[in-house]
């Protein structure tokens, strides 16, 4: 059970890590990856799932 609280938690900070980095960016550079500010926390999920 603590192994997953744990797991979760990790998981928790990393995409609010991913999402962090990706608001700091330009709408140009935002444009260059191919997304838009609506697609961070989709993009930011899924970079923490793929880390997984």
């Amino acid at each position: 059970m603590l192994v997953h609280v744990i797991h979760f938690l990790q998981s928790w900070r990393a995409c609010s890590d991913n999402l962090r980095e990706l608001t700091r960016k330009t709408d140009s550079e935002l444009h260059e990856m191919g997304i838009t500010r609506a697609d961070i926390p989709r993009v930011a999920y899924e970079r923490t799932l793929a880390a997984a």
